[in-house]
């Protein structure tokens, strides 16, 4: 089982990932478009993968994902942004993918480091 977490502040996007990463094995997927609102679902189901923009309503994603892998461990990330030079410094558990969507390239990064 591969339980995702997507963080996105537009919900269509939001949305398009969740399907993108159901088509690459996901078996579940939750939504947030806040750094509070994913730190609750992370708290909910652990991710095994997690899917982030850099924006967010309120805080932004790589603070999000600092303070999620602060509290859980270490997560694979896949960044999704039109901003990758706002990214963290990356680890091999990090891939930066920039948008527009490349459906291709992002069901490859998720293959590569979801844990299916």
């Amino acid at each position: 089982m591969c339980h995702v977490l997507v963080i996105e502040n537009q919900w269509i996007v939001a949305d398009h990932m969740a399907c993108l990463a159901e088509e690459g094995g996901a078996t579940s997927v939750a939504i947030a478009a806040t750094k509070s609102d994913a730190m609750d679902a992370a708290r909910e189901r652990i991710p095994a993968i997690i899917l982030s923009d850099v924006n967010s309503l309120e805080g932004t994603g790589p603070s999000a994902v600092a303070a999620i892998i602060a509290e859980h461990g270490v997560i694979p990330v896949i960044y999704i942004t039109a901003t990758p030079a706002d990214c963290p410094p990356c680890s091999a558990e990090v891939e930066i993918l920039k948008k527009p969507v490349d459906e291709a390239e992002v069901l490859r990064a998720f293959k590569r480091l979801a844990p299916l």
